[in-house]
Parts: C-alpha cells; structure tokens; sequence
C-alpha cells in the first residue's frame, strides 16, 4: 500500500523560507537600478497590467522558472547568465520564496527575494509604472 504525503502549500512556503535570503523592502528599494543587480518579477502578466511595473525588472512567469533559469533547457534566457544578484519579487512573497529555492537549486547562487512583494513595495512607495 502506497502512503501519500500531503504537504500544504503554507509548508512549502515556510521550507522555502527556511532555506532562502528574503530580504525587506526598503533593502530591495537600496538595491533596485544598481548595475548588478537584476529584478525578476514572477507575477502574471495580468497582474503586471493591471497593478503595475517595477521599472527595468525582467518579467519571467512563475511556471517558467525552471525552464528559463537551467543553462541545460533549450529555453533557457542568457539573463540568468550574467553574473549579477537576482532579486525576485511576486505579488506578496510566497510565490518569489519558492521561485527562490528551486533557482537555488539549479544553481542561481545569488539569489534572494524581497518579503511582500510588490504589494509592499508600492505601499513603501517603490517606483511604479504602467504599462
């Protein structure tokens, strides 16, 4: 008889966290349009449309990441060859912490997230733009 182990989505986030760097907001704000550092926003293109930008992040879909970040995936983006620290970011942080550990173990190395995303981001007064 096989076991099934269920493992909720709140478990999955609080291991991410455990293993990860998250950052807060007003660091990610000292950080954003330095030269070598690079913004990955991971939210739906609807949420970019609709709640706005952070200028110059690179937009990656969530369901993209291990495909975008392998260097052995013929979908691989030649952005996450460049040697710089990856801030990733999501609408409140729970997506960007587990987009964060799985880059991690494909072998982003410098890589972390900001807490609350952009939701906090904007209410900390962060740059935003539309489309």
């Amino acid at each position: 008889m096989t076991v099934n182990v269920k493992v909720s989505m709140q478990e999955m986030v609080d291991q991410a966290y455990a293993e990860i760097e998250t950052i807060d907001v007003d660091k990610a704000k000292q950080l954003h349009g330095k030269d070598d550092v690079v913004f990955v926003d991971i939210r739906d293109i609807r949420e970019l449309d609709r709640e706005g930008r952070i200028p110059g992040a690179f937009h990656m879909p969530r369901g993209m990441a291990e495909f975008w970040i392998d260097p052995g995936s013929k979908y691989h983006k030649d952005v996450f060859d460049a040697d710089k620290r990856f801030v990733f970011f999501c609408a409140a942080g729970w997506r960007s912490a587990l987009t964060v550990q799985v880059a991690q173990k494909i072998g982003l190395e410098n890589a972390c997230h900001f807490e609350g995303g952009f939701g906090a981001w904007k209410a900390d007064g962060g740059a935003v733009e539309s489309k």
